[in-house]
Parts: C-alpha cells; sequence; structure tokens
C-alpha cells in the first residue's frame, strides 16, 4: 500500500506542474481549434512576465492574448496569419523564438559563433602549452657557488 500510495503522490506533483494559466472559460469547442491555439500559445511571449509563453502566464495581457488568438483562429486565420497580426500589433518581441531575419541574425550566429571561437582558442592554447619544451633551470657559476655554501 506505501509504494502505490507514493507512485501516486509523484503522479499528482507531476501533473500539478503541467496545469497551465488557461482558464476554462477560455477553452474552445472545437478540439482541432483548441490544440492550434495551445500551439500558437507556447510560442507567444507574454509581455509583462516576458520569460514565459502566454500559455504559461496569469497576467491579464496574456490572457487577453490567448483570447486574441483564439478569436482569429475561429475567425478562420491560418497560425501564421494569426502570429502575422500580433507581430504587426506587438513586434517581434512577443516571440519567444524569433525569426531569422537581417535584424536578428546577430541572436541566431553570435552564439554558436562564441562556442565555435572558445573551442578553438582552448585547442590552440592546449597545443601551445604542449609544444613549449620544459627545461630544468640552470644556474650560473655565482649562483652555483652561493648555493653550495648555503648548503654546506
Amino acid at each position: 500500500m506505501r509504494p502505490f500510495l507514493l507512485l501516486l503522490t509523484v503522479l499528482v506533483a507531476c501533473v500539478s506542474n503541467v496545469a497551465l494559466a488557461v482558464q476554462p472559460d477560455e477553452i474552445l469547442k472545437d478540439a482541432a481549434l483548441e490544440a492550434r491555439a495551445r500551439d500558437l500559445s507556447r510560442e507567444l511571449r507574454c509581455m509583462v512576465c516576458q520569460n514565459q509563453s502566454i500559455d504559461d502566464s496569469e497576467a491579464p495581457l496574456a490572457r487577453d492574448l490567448r483570447l486574441l488568438v483564439r478569436e482569429r483562429l475561429t475567425r478562420g486565420d491560418s497560425d501564421q496569419q494569426v502570429i502575422d497580426y500580433l507581430v504587426a500589433r506587438y513586434g517581434e518581441f512577443v516571440l519567444l523564438k524569433p525569426r531569422f531575419e537581417l535584424g536578428t541574425a546577430l541572436l541566431w550566429v553570435l552564439p554558436p559563433a562564441a562556442l565555435l571561437a572558445g573551442m578553438i582558442g582552448l585547442f590552440v592554447m592546449a597545443r601551445r602549452y604542449k609544444s613549449v619544451p620544459i627545461e630544468p633551470a640552470t644556474l650560473s657559476a655565482d649562483e652555483q657557488n652561493r648555493l653550495s655554501t648555503l648548503v654546506d
């Protein structure tokens, strides 16, 4: 009985993390449209929370955006039309994953380029460190005499 309760507790904990901010009154009756709305909501940034999708955010603006997405879908807009409408209204910042364009190319290119440059730099430093021969220090005659007097 105890393992069953433990398993049940773990399952409840896992399911509770899946609970999203979407309210029951927002859910569309058409399951296909609701699935599309959820997919779109995961791609759109909450303008208040900024690091959450509107699907996860409980902010009033996120609710308004979720309702707007659902309204546009019920009007017959395609997913791309909904995204284009929101980008035209709120700017590229509304997208959690910005589009690859001239203005956002630095966002997409800089992280892999920095990683590659760091790896090349480490490789070059490792080769240099390996190729420098380590020679024992040699003492001059004065240093040798001074050492022998100190030791004696």
